[in-house]
């Protein structure tokens, strides 16, 4: 392993652990209460029937807590995050030029790319397209003032994780009517250190600190607090099964 590619690597997890980890914790102490939540009454018993099969306070605490931490909270935290991803992991990379994240050169075909790094295959929405796009238009322009040339297949978007299948429509547009590539993440990461599997090995990196980040005790304070608040108390005790 090349000393680079092994610094991305600790980075990586450095990255993971204090940011990801940590935040996702904290965040998730918070839920004790019921103002965390916009609570639909309807829902939250319907949810937790579903889950558990009954509306004690426990049940309902679970339909609203389990949804926050391992989908929503984590999702937000990791897209929110993505440039401090940016300039913690891929510092070397770090570029100068307003409206790019990176700057390197393409391990595959040889050419310096100006990139912008997004999270994953899903996290950019209609603004981002323009925003993006005219972004690249000023590197390309002021290239040219300054006697320079860069083709448009050398101002790419990069992704840090998901496969091309997956891109949304937005991303797709990038491609079609702007003619910016979008590099999604194995091809990314290959084009960036010439290792056709250092995606796959970014993952087990990262996923090595993932597996030992245990933290079934404390979540279940967290739910076992809030079941015990009156609000969670009372919605439970209105929810009566319906006459046959």
């Amino acid at each position: 392993m090349s000393p680079d590619r092994e610094q991305i690597f600790l980075k990586a997890q450095a990255w993971f652990r204090s940011t990801i980890v940590e935040n996702h914790a904290r965040n998730t102490q918070k839920l004790v209460h019921p103002r965390e939540f916009n609570i639909n009454p309807f829902l939250a018993v319907y949810l937790a029937n579903f889950l558990t099969g009954n509306s004690k306070p426990e049940s309902i605490a679970k339909a609203l807590v389990y949804p926050r931490v391992l989908s929503t909270s984590i999702t937000t935290s990791f897209g929110t995050n993505i440039q401090k991803f940016t300039s913690t992991v891929l510092e070397g990379f770090a570029s100068t030029t307003t409206g790019i994240d990176i700057e390197f050169i393409d391990q595959v075909d040889g050419r310096k790319k100006y990139c912008q790094i997004k999270a994953g295959p899903d996290t950019i929405n209609k603004d981002d397209v323009e925003t993006i796009a005219g972004h690249f238009r000023g590197v390309i322009k002021l290239a040219q003032t300054n006697g320079l040339k860069i083709p448009f297949d050398d101002m790419v978007v990069g992704l840090i994780y998901g496969e091309q299948k997956q891109i949304n429509g937005h991303y797709k547009r990038i491609q079609s009517q702007y003619h910016y590539p979008v590099l999604a993440a194995r091809d990314f990461w290959h084009r960036l250190t010439g290792d056709e599997n250092f995606y796959l090995d970014l993952v087990a990196a990262i996923g090595s600190i993932a597996a030992s980040s245990n933290y079934r005790d404390e979540l279940n304070l967290v739910i076992n607090t809030l079941a015990k608040h009156e609000d969670i108390i009372e919605l439970s005790a209105n929810a009566k099964p319906a006459k046959k």
